[in-house]
């Protein structure tokens, strides 16, 4: 999974992994605010979340908790989120601090990206009000009939920043976050995908992000990681939400000479401090031109980054994240 790591810092604080009931520590804890503390209980001998949960609010104030990254949650195999889910929100009044929420820090080499058993996330969103940032990681790839990653729409006023990272996000999904009313929100951050691995999402589903009506806050958008970037990049060079935004990231994804054309023949990019396209399958040409557009310093994407393809051999193109 490239572009798929766990952080060293979330919300601006240290990670912190927090030793198992089983683990003895000589120095202290840090203080509760001053790192960012991440929860993972699989393959730690019998020690399910459950209990990682219940020893985590034993062993630390939790009223001043800023930042919460879950990490694998399972045991031997693997489970739904759906129980962490439960936690969270029935928990939710011993944490009046949390800022920052992670839903899934994993790697591909804990668990594949699409064989994340995701569940809806909606009752964590409504329980946490104080919420400013919320990273979910994981797949739509429905296992057994079933969709595995879920969000109803929600009304949320003090979250300002919002990242799905996937190789497959539902339609449901996207259309979900477009009917929101997140009047804080200045980052925005959706990772598509292919549709082998769920990621069904069209260029009207995206019309509400599009209009710049539904996040009158947004700062930054990123629409990546998708085997429709062309027709997203289409979409964009008309859609008035570009000209609230600082940044836009069209990065990780299939983006060719057609978006790029689009790009350039549409409305003004100018006052971009940052055009995302790294991952991309753009000529020489089309690449220098978007340079002089906006300079060189302003646009993130190298020429002929991607590795394992020749234009000139093989027109099949792969996003940057899928499975």
């Amino acid at each position: 999974m490239a572009d798929i790591e766990h952080p060293e810092t979330f919300y601006g604080l240290p990670v912190l992994t927090l030793p198992g009931p089983d683990q003895s520590r000589t120095d202290p804890l840090p203080a509760a605010d001053s790192v960012a503390w991440r929860l993972e209980s699989a393959w730690r001998d019998g020690l399910t979340f459950a209990a990682l949960w219940q020893h985590f609010l034993d062993t630390v104030d939790t009223s001043r908790v800023r930042a919460l990254l879950i990490g694998p949650w399972w045991q031997e195999e693997y489970e739904s989120f759906a129980p962490v889910v439960e936690l969270l929100a029935g928990h939710a009044d011993r944490f009046p601090a949390l800022k920052a929420l992670f839903l899934a820090d994993v790697v591909s080499e804990e668990c594949e990206l699409s064989w994340l058993e995701m569940s809806d996330i909606t009752p964590v969103i409504e329980a946490f009000g104080p919420l400013e940032e919320l990273t979910v990681r994981g797949c739509g790839e429905p296992i057994d009939g079933k969709e595995t990653l879920g969000l109803r729409p929600v009304r949320h006023k003090a979250l300002k920043s919002l990242r799905f990272e996937s190789g497959g996000l539902p339609s449901g999904i996207v259309r979900a976050i477009g009917a929101s009313e997140l009047p804080a929100l200045e980052h925005l951050e959706l990772w598509l995908g292919v549709t082998e691995y769920g990621g069904d999402a069209t260029v009207e589903d995206l019309a509400p992000l599009l209009s710049g009506a539904a996040f009158p806050a947004l700062r930054h958008l990123g629409l990546q990681n998708s085997e429709i970037q062309d027709e997203i990049a289409a979409a964009v060079a008309s859609a008035p939400v570009v000209a609230q935004l600082e940044s836009l990231s069209l990065a990780m994804g299939t983006l060719g000479d057609e978006g790029a054309t689009a790009l350039l023949s549409g409305q003004p990019l100018t006052h971009l401090t940052s055009l995302d396209l790294h991952h991309h399958y753009i000529s020489d040409a089309l690449v220098d031109r978007l340079r002089s557009l906006l300079g060189s310093g302003r646009v993130n994407g190298e020429i002929h980054e991607v590795e394992y393809w020749d234009p000139e051999e093989d027109e099949d193109r792969y996003v940057a994240v899928a499975e």
